[in-house]
């Protein structure tokens, strides 16, 4: 304990600790260095008047082993020559200590505190020497604070331990020496041949020593003693600053230390301000989980209980109301983990009511008369409050609590239209965002407590508050908070939040719920917001409106999944509404703005509120919707296949669709069956199954088994679980490939090659298979524990080769598949060779015949011989016999000596003599005077024709 002259000494300190700080932010930073004691300004003022050369000499000549051997004697007569040594030591050091130095200084510093015990007169000295630990250190080399940072480190972490002295004075002295490390001001007058180490030396070798966790642990020392223990407090605030010192004090139990002593005595309130500065700087500064577990005790818990309360009802500053609302954070993220007593403690019970005391009047004497300023802390205090009551809905042992303390109503009383500006004293942004704030807070409360929610009619004014959303009110949303979002100017972030509790409550799938929404014509109203939400988007797409409408086909999913007249209510409107969604862009999926998800619930409302009902699905097939299906599953994306194929499967039902997917065309003439067998070859092989390269099966036994299935082990398992054949239909969509196709048919399918009629005798056999697998487990598992009887192990085997039969017969048929495509494909190679032959035949032909007419045309001895053989062709092909009575003409034409065509002009002799009694008639004559049907040609004409042919020919003699 200290003596008398320590208390007297410390009343100083204390005085200088007791100001109040006017506001949090000024308090966290650093403040003022204390004064330097007067005895320390003394020894200073009168070394300054004396002789610098005499002065030099005395102090050269202080021999530090010789003071740490005269301390160490412990003969009493000694004590003023020990005394008179130190005060030199002092002096010597006034401007710093060197660091070659600091090793000895702080052995003297160690032995003075073993000898403050026995004599008091040895703690002026020591506070002495603490003061010049104070100041800044002193190299003679740029090296030395590397060279001697071990040294340094080690000296430091002593004054950690120097606080077991039993004195106020010396402890709060060494507080102040550490807060001095971050804002003392350097000498005027450093030691000659010396210079000052670096701002950050001293901090530095502090973490590396590890005194922050030294100086946690002496906080045991001085629970008993105020002055002191708030100058700790003030250290370890400066040293809180860094994230290497929050480490040390936390593995020092540095939170559960401070906590616990929330609620003492302190009349000047600094204990709970300097404390939660401390915690939120291990919080921010080391691991969060570690921090709240250290205050997860029920001590912890209780202190913070009532150290929160007692500010709560007594809040009179904006500095109280900013630290409550510090203090309430902490509680929040300590009532986060589940593990915390907070029901336990009262803590629990205490937070609901003050959340809800100014909405609800509940006869709770904690809230008698209490009444909130308005303020922007009070303003803060209410969104926290709200948080903690979301928080304090994940732990299943507080929804009592939350039922009991009208949580429901308070959170209900926000559902409601926005009133003018300045509303129950809040700003309309205030207002606003407690209003969101607390309907979002609804969202997680609202299924916990069912029966409150029905009793309050939340149904009714959630259909209301929509109602108001969509309507033409005037109303802009400030927009400036994290759950406004993207509603400034509009009513998009209430009507966002409102869906939400209807979403959460509706997925429970509670039948008085549902039934309650839907008797208040919820299907139709939320048809109307949804076409509302889909007109917005093409204004603007942006991802509240996405989600808005994501959620509201969600909630009609979910409220007319098996219930036909529901269907009916949703009926043409909702399909047309689907429709649209089925015709997105698809490039939109990837925008990340949240069209993926939008196409995803429709599609799940599509497969809810639209199959099973024949009104909703005539008109689904009327719209060409199974065409819009089948172009979202030519798309191949992973996540829609599967969904997409259940609907088309479930779509079959109805006779009209296999029409509809029989005709449908995709990109290329793509046909469905075509497209469906793709995805049946894309499937296998992100599964694993072993094709060959033109797809056949390879194993025989086993021909659909994916990779995977092979892998694993044979595991008995009871009658009444599936085994992994089993399970393995429902993790990928051939079983639904199948079906689809079982119901198309697998004859006369169009648009299939070769390639898709091998992979189409698989898939026609995939039941056979399946069932093969199921017998190899089960003969498997059979083996693993028995030994079958020789008639049933007959049996096995007799099924295991029907199973590799089938497998074998659909090997040969791939095979004569691909084989007769081979062939096909020889018989059209060839017809396609015939073809390119005739083609060139025929140019060769073309070729020689232009090539006989230019040697014609070039060689007269060629135009001879080509007349001849004219002639005589022309004079063969005349019929050998003549009959009687027939006008024979000559088809040579005079003059005329080529061998080719001779154009359209040819002379015919007249009708002989005795047939029409009129002689021969000259031929260039009949050629001048021959008429034409129509009127006589022109002599003119006639001269000039017959003198352009005679130009362009070679005559013949």
């Amino acid at each position: 304990m200290a003596t008398a002259e320590a208390a007297a000494a410390a009343a100083a300190p204390m005085a200088s600790l007791a100001e109040p700080p006017a506001s949090r932010a000024p308090s966290r930073s650093p403040a003022r260095s204390p004064a330097t004691p007067r005895y320390g300004g003394e020894r200073r003022s009168n070394g300054a008047d004396a002789d610098p050369d005499v002065q030099d000499t005395q102090l050269k000549s202080v021999d530090l082993n010789h003071v740490i051997k005269l301390l160490e004697e412990s003969n009493s007569s000694s004590l003023e020559g020990q005394l008179k040594i130190l005060k030199k030591v002092v002096k010597r050091f006034e401007n710093g200590l060197p660091l070659k130095d600091l090793e000895q200084i702080f052995e003297i510093l160690n032995l003075c505190a073993e000898k403050i015990n026995e004599q008091q007169a040895f703690t002026e000295p020591m506070c002495e020497l603490l003061i010049l630990c104070g100041l800044p250190f002193q190299k003679k080399k740029l090296s030395d604070e590397v060279n001697y940072s071990r040294t340094v480190s080690k000296s430091i972490a002593q004054l950690g331990y120097l606080m077991r002295v039993p004195s106020s004075q010396v402890r709060i002295q060494i507080c102040k020496c550490i807060v001095n490390f971050y804002n003392v001001e350097p000498p005027k007058k450093p030691l000659s041949g010396y210079q000052l180490t670096s701002a950050n030396y001293k901090i530095q070798m502090a973490e590396l020593g590890g005194l922050a966790e030294t100086l946690v642990l002496s906080l045991a020392l001085v629970e008993n003693q105020l002055p002191e223990k708030l100058w700790v407090l003030k250290a370890l605030q400066y040293l809180s600053s860094s994230g290497v010192n929050c480490k040390l004090m936390l593995k020092a139990q540095a939170a559960s230390r401070l906590c616990v002593h929330l609620n003492d005595a302190d009349p000047s309130g600094q204990l709970v301000f300097r404390s939660s500065e401390i915690l939120w700087k291990l919080l921010e500064n080391t691991s969060k989980e570690e921090v709240v577990n250290q205050l997860s005790s029920l001590e912890c818990v209780h202190a913070l209980k009532e150290v929160f309360v007692h500010l709560f009802m007594n809040s009179f500053r904006n500095y109280d109301r900013q630290l409550r609302n510090d203090l309430l954070v902490i509680a929040t993220l300590v009532a986060e983990n589940l593990a915390a007593p907070m029901i336990e403690s009262g803590f629990t019970k205490q937070l609901i009511v003050l959340a809800t005391f100014s909405e609800v009047k509940i006869p709770n004497p904690l809230v008698k008369g209490l009444k909130l300023t308005y303020s922007y802390e009070d303003f803060e205090l209410k969104k926290l409050l709200f948080n903690v009551i979301g928080v304090l809905s994940k732990d299943p042992c507080a929804v009592q609590l939350l039922s009991e303390n009208d949580v429901m109503p308070a959170l209900l009383y926000y559902v409601k239209p926005n009133q003018k500006p300045g509303f129950h004293d809040w700003s309309a942004a205030q207002y606003e965002e407690l209003q969101l704030h607390a309907i979002a807070i609804l969202a997680s409360v609202a299924p916990l407590l069912l029966d409150k929610y029905l009793s309050c009619q939340a149904n009714t004014l959630l259909l209301v508050f929509l109602e108001w959303c969509i309507g033409q009110d005037p109303f802009f949303g400030q927009g400036n908070s994290f759950h406004g979002t993207g509603g400034r100017g509009s009513k998009l972030a209430q009507m966002r939040y409102s869906l939400r509790v209807l979403r959460s409550v509706v997925s429970l799938c509670d039948d008085a719920v549902n039934l309650n929404l839907c008797d208040q014509g919820a299907i139709s109203q939320l048809l109307d917001i949804l076409k509302y939400a889909a007109n917005k988007s093409k204004e603007k797409e942006d991802a509240i409106l996405l989600e808005i409408q994501a959620d509201i086909l969600f909630i009609l999913s979910t409220l007319c999944e098996n219930d036909l007249h529901r269907k009916e209510l949703f009926g043409y409107e909702g399909v047309d509404i689907l429709i649209l969604f089925m015709q997105m862009d698809p490039n939109k999926l990837f925008s990340g703005l949240g069209h993926s998800r939008l196409l995803l619930s429709a599609l799940d409302c599509l497969w809810s509120c639209v199959i099973g009902c024949y009104i909703a699905e005539d008109s689904f097939l009327e719209k060409q919707g199974i065409f819009l299906l089948l172009d979202l599953l030519a798309l191949k994306q992973k996540n829609l296949c599967n969904i997409i194929l259940g609907i088309l499967v479930e779509f079959c039902d109805n006779p009209k669709t296999t029409s509809h997917i029989s005709t449908w065309r995709g990109e290329k003439d793509q046909t469905a069956a075509n497209l469906l067998i793709q995805l049946w070859r894309q499937e296998e092989l992100e599964l694993g199954v072993r094709r060959d390269q033109y797809g056949r099966i390879v194993d025989m036994k086993r021909p659909i088994v994916s990779s995977l299935q092979k892998e694993q082990e044979v595991i008995p398992m009871p009658a009444n679980c599936p085994s992994f054949a089993i399970i393995e239909i429902s993790e990928n969509i051939r079983a639904k490939l199948y079906l689809l196709l079982c119901k198309l048919g697998f004859e006369n399918l169009p648009g299939l090659s070769a390639k898709d009629f091998v992979t189409l005798a698989i898939i026609r056999r995939y039941l056979d298979f399946k069932i093969g697998e199921v017998w190899i487990e089960l003969c498997a598992e059979i083996k693993e524990e028995f030994r079958p009887v020789t008639s049933d192990e007959e049996a096995l085997k007799v099924i295991s080769e029907v199973t590799e039969d089938v497998g074998g017969m659909v090997v040969a048929l791939q095979t004569e598949m691909l084989e007769s495509q081979q062939y096909q494909e020889l018989r059209e190679e060839e017809k396609a060779y015939t073809k390119i032959h005739t083609i060139h035949k025929q140019r060769e032909m073309v070729n020689k015949s232009w090539e006989n007419f230019l040697t014609r045309t070039s060689n007269y001895e060629a135009l001879k011989k080509a007349k001849r053989l004219q002639e005589k062709s022309i004079e063969a092909s005349r019929s050998k016999s003549k009959s009687q009575n027939v006008a024979v003409h000559s088809t040579d034409i005079k003059g005329l000596g080529t061998t080719i065509g001779s154009g359209h002009l040819v002379t015919v002799e007249s009708t002989p003599s005795q047939l029409v009694g009129g002689p021969l008639a000259d031929t260039d004559l009949a050629v001048r005077k021959l008429s034409v049907h129509g009127g006589a040609l022109k002599k003119i004409k006639r001269v000039k024709m017959l003198d352009s042919f005679k130009k362009n020919s070679i005559s013949v003699k």
